[in-house]
């Protein structure tokens, strides 16, 4: 019999076998680290990104809000494989997006993520019927079986007696549910929606909303939501907010039972510290305080104080004085 061969002598060890340094977002299904973009137009640079950082678990389902032009729609164009970031890492379901050739690109694309975008006309042709649509994402991808599953995602999205209907025999409503379905044709571990439910009165984006929590559910699959709306925004249980190309808050949410056995939601809302030890402090605590420029910190047993520069403050009031004088 042919066994292992013994080991050879050597020196005992000394000491504890070295630790194992985790990664930044080691585990995680998405993790941007010091993201920054940059486009530049004739002598113009715009900053769209600065150092931005996220990371989101298999499974999760959050919400990135954020002001026009913060750049939560560049994040989605990168992490969608429709753009590459200036500087930094960014990393989907092992695939890092900065160092991928064109051609992996378009393999990304068509395996890892599915798109929903707010115009149904970007996620649907309108020459062909429900079913047709959502058969295109697996002919691309050379799959098998391609009707089955496509009447199977439109029975799950509530439409499978739409398939033969082109969109436009179809609501706006319908025509989202039909995109989730080709966003999920090829079984993506990733659901990139940009603001899916933005052209949809508030009942009907409402039902597609549910839709979406039904497929996280059920299905595991993780989703991005970029949106300006209200109802999805405190309706996951993690809302990312965007502010001057970095990540600056997020708001948490779980559920409890109350006493009287009552099912409560309690949401709070987290400054981000990111791997710089930098952190963004909410607008509305820098406006309450008056805070500019500059602020004194102090280290307490459990917490940081944070204090405005009185110094400061008196001289920017009097400098504001002497201006108004006539």
């Amino acid at each position: 019999m042919i066994g292992p061969q013994p080991a050879p002598h050597a020196a005992p060890k000394s000491g504890p076998a070295p630790a194992y340094a985790a990664r930044f977002g080691d585990g995680a299904l998405i993790v941007c680290e010091g993201l920054v973009r940059i486009f530049k137009v004739a002598e113009i640079e715009a900053v769209a990104l600065q150092g931005l950082e996220l990371v989101v678990q298999p499974g999760e389902m959050i919400a990135v809000v954020g002001a026009s032009g913060s750049g939560k729609s560049t994040l989605l164009n990168i992490l969608g494989g429709l753009d590459v970031q200036s500087a930094g890492r960014a990393v989907v379901a092992g695939h890092d997006l900065g160092q991928m050739s064109s051609r992996e690109r378009t393999v990304y694309r068509r395996r890892v993520v599915g798109f929903v975008w707010q115009q149904t006309a970007r996620n649907l042709l309108p020459y062909l019927s429900a079913v047709e649509n959502v058969e295109m994402p697996m002919t691309l991808d050379g799959r098998a079986q391609r009707r089955k599953r496509a009447l199977e995602l439109l029975d799950v999205v509530g439409l499978a007696d739409r398939a033969s209907h082109k969109p436009e025999r179809l609501s706006g409503g319908e025509q989202q549910r039909v995109s989730i379905a080709v966003a999920l044709a090829n079984e993506p571990p990733v659901l990139l929606a940009d603001e899916p439910t933005g052209e949809l009165d508030s009942a009907t984006a409402a039902d597609v909303f549910a839709l979406l929590r039904q497929i996280n559910r059920e299905l595991g699959t993780t989703i991005v939501i970029v949106t300006h709306d209200p109802l999805v925004a405190d309706k996951v249980s993690r809302t990312v907010a965007i502010r001057d190309g970095r990540t600056s808050s997020e708001t948490v949410r779980r559920t409890e039972v109350t006493d009287e056995g009552e099912h409560r939601t309690i949401a709070e809302e987290f400054a981000v510290l990111d791997r710089a030890g930098r952190l963004q402090l909410p607008r509305r605590h820098i406006e309450a305080l008056h805070l500019a420029d500059r602020v004194r910190l102090r280290l307490e047993d459990d917490h940081v104080g944070v204090w405005p520069d009185e110094a400061a403050r008196k001289r920017r009031a009097a400098h504001d004085s002497k201006e108004e004088r006539p």
